[in-house]
């Protein structure tokens, strides 16, 4: 029988917590800053949970964790 294979897209953008939640880091943190006010600056630093119904597709692509 076959292994199944891990989405290493999804690998490098969730983890899974201790309790089986996944984690992800916001985007747009990364250029063109000035613009950007702190506040919305400091909000993006903050890694954010996944929802309820995305978990199900990301389980599927991250059979491992």
């Amino acid at each position: 029988m076959p292994k199944i294979k891990t989405n290493r897209a999804a690998a490098k953008r969730f983890r899974k917590t201790g309790t089986g939640k996944f984690v992800f880091s916001k985007s747009h943190a990364n250029h063109i800053l000035t613009k950007k006010t702190t506040k919305r600056k400091r909000s993006l630093r903050q890694s954010q949970i996944l929802s309820n119904s995305n978990k199900k597709m990301i389980k599927l692509l991250l059979p491992n964790g």
